[in-house]
């Protein structure tokens, strides 16, 4: 099949995206983890929420797949990365995870997109959080899958995974090594109880490597996680609906990454699901997106009390009465950006 991508101009990146839905339909905005496409959205997971009457929006996060690479901004290597971050020295990065929030919220502004159910994985769930957190008004319900709150106690990724993350990677121009290394990452962060068939596997690691391969940005996106801290604060502030999502079995975020996240966000619902990695297998994916579409139903029909209730408190702490998501719409209608 071939891919179908558009482009939307945000703060001067060009971010590739998809839809797919009725146009009409409430949005959930996907958002992907460190270092992967948004090809990793599996086509029957979105095609599912699209089914339920879902307008289903994903994207390249900056300096990954199709969207803008940050091609003048510091090479960074992975083992400095790491080691300072294991000697708990303070990470000068490129950019923040508080800066992929803003294009995400970015692409909603060029879509003409107010509000939107905001669904993350890995590092796209930490970047939903903050979107959930910094722009509520903008947020329906939150979804934070396979991800973590940042905080420092928890325990990290398995040894197995980081012998194999902080390996030598094959030169780019070697296509084949590409894929066996693509196949080996991914074998290790799988999902014990659901192991992809290789054949599948392979054909998933040829497509990304096919479509985009940029392993500086990786570097970059990974130090932005580790320049960016906890996040334990300010999943307190949170107030929207939220779900979070976890497999039992992750070898790359372990659960107490999900049951801490959950944990932090007042009224959170939290499902463990076992035999799941670090990876959406066939066999647990329709699960997941039945989940989401639950979800995402509850809360949009609170949304709009929700929405009138902060219109009422604004109005009260405020001389002009006005509430931000009023404001933000006002500018976008008159050629202004509001965030």
């Amino acid at each position: 099949m071939t891919e179908v991508v558009e482009f939307a101009s945000v703060d001067g990146l060009e971010l590739a995206y998809d839809e797919r839905g009725p146009a009409s339909g409430p949005v959930v905005l996907l958002i992907m983890g460190l270092g992967t496409q948004m090809i990793a959205w599996p086509e029957d997971f979105c095609n599912q929420l699209a089914a339920a009457g879902f307008r289903v929006v994903r994207f390249d996060n900056r300096d990954i797949g199709l969207s803008t690479k940050l091609v003048d901004a510091p090479r960074m290597r992975l083992a400095s990365v790491v080691f300072k971050t294991v000697l708990g020295r303070k990470i000068k990065a490129p950019y923040t995870l508080d800066d992929m929030a803003a294009d995400a919220v970015g692409l909603l502004d060029a879509l003409d997109i107010e509000t939107a159910h905001i669904v993350g994985a890995s590092m796209g769930g930490m970047i939903a959080q903050i979107v959930a957190a910094r722009y509520p008004e903008r947020t329906r319900s939150l979804v934070s899958i396979m991800s973590s709150s940042g905080n420092p106690k928890l325990p990290r990724s398995r040894r197995k995974v980081n012998a194999v993350m902080l390996g030598r990677r094959p030169k780019a121009e070697n296509r084949e090594q590409l894929i066996r290394y693509g196949m080996r990452l991914s074998k290790v962060i799988s999902s014990p109880a659901y192991p992809t068939p290789l054949d599948v596997l392979r054909q998933k690691v040829e497509a990304a490597v096919d479509r985009s391969y940029y392993p500086l940005g990786a570097v970059r996106q990974l130090a932005a996680i580790m320049a960016s801290g906890s996040r334990v604060d300010l999943l307190r502030t949170i107030t929207t609906p939220t779900l979070v999502l976890h497999g039992a079995d992750d070898p790359l975020v372990p659960v107490e990454g999900g049951i801490d996240t959950a944990a932090h966000v007042s009224g959170a619902k939290l499902k463990i699901i076992p035999g799941m990695g670090h990876d959406f297998p066939a066999e647990v994916t329709p699960m997941l997106a039945d989940d989401i579409v639950r979800h995402c139903r509850a809360a949009d029909l609170t949304f709009d009390a929700r929405l009138e209730e902060a219109d009422d408190d604004f109005a009260l702490r405020s001389p002009r009465g006005r509430h931000p998501g009023a404001l933000a719409a006002e500018a976008r209608a008159g050629g202004m950006r509001a965030f």
